[in-house]
């Protein structure tokens, strides 16, 4: 299943917020390791640490102590801007509520992460429109997030997130504001986006229905993964 390093890996992985009596142990000694085009499932009640993983796997956050490898690389040790630089090549990142700037085109909103990897004009709409079409909204390239729906919204996201071309997909509750029928439309993309493209996704969700689509699901508790299991496509079967 790829290289013989793990494409993203977690050593001994803690992250800790506050100090004295206010200390949070927001993960607590995590061992993790995903390999190339593996589609995960994090699940756990708030407060579990799920979501605080997704931040270091995506290089928004550091552990306060462990290693965090990509590629057999460790990351605590790059100059912020090369960080940045990694995360903006490597990962895609799709969140719950959107985050689309409003008075922004479609187009736009899309083409901001390659603003950011100085990709010139001409290339950015180009690859921009390519990836609204992917996500199936080719015809409103126009449009601003308030004219269109909810699912919409997290399409022009998803776009957004594909644009780079990760390698990686990040979901922090992509589903969490839509309903049961366009959550199944966007589960049906993003598992699509797995399957036929071979992008690794990793996916924070506290749906179960959602969690279904990972072949490999992860649920923790209290800063430790709990269970790790993969489906055999006949239930599932416990991994660690």
């Amino acid at each position: 299943m790829g290289s013989v390093e793990p494409l993203l890996h977690f050593r001994h992985v803690s992250r800790e917020y506050g100090e004295g009596d206010g200390l949070v142990r927001a993960l607590d000694d995590v061992d993790l390791e995903i390999r190339h085009g593996e589609f995960v499932a994090i699940t756990g009640a708030s407060g579990s640490g799920k979501s605080t993983a997704v931040s270091i796997l995506g290089c928004l956050d550091l552990p306060t102590r462990g290693d965090y490898l990509i590629e057999g690389h460790a990351v605590q040790s790059l100059r912020p801007e090369v960080l940045a630089a990694l995360r903006n090549a490597k990962f895609g990142f799709i969140f719950q509520s959107y985050n689309l700037l409003p008075r922004t085109s479609a187009l736009d909103n899309v083409a901001l992460p390659l603003l950011y990897a100085g990709v010139g004009a001409n290339e950015r709409e180009e690859r921009a429109l390519e990836a609204l079409v992917t996500v199936g909204l080719g015809t409103r390239s126009d449009a601003r997030p308030n004219q269109l729906s909810g699912g919409q919204q997290q399409r022009v996201a998803i776009a957004r997130a594909l644009v780079n071309h990760p390698e990686v997909i990040l979901a922090d509750e992509p589903t969490g504001n839509l309903d049961s029928r366009t959550s199944t439309e966007i589960m049906h993309l993003i598992s699509s986006l797995n399957t036929e493209r071979g992008i690794t996704v990793v996916m924070v969700t506290h749906d179960a229905k959602c969690a279904e689509y990972a072949r490999r699901q992860l649920v923790f508790r209290d800063g430790k993964i709990l269970s790790d299991q993969v489906s055999n496509g006949a239930g599932a079967t416990v991994r660690a």
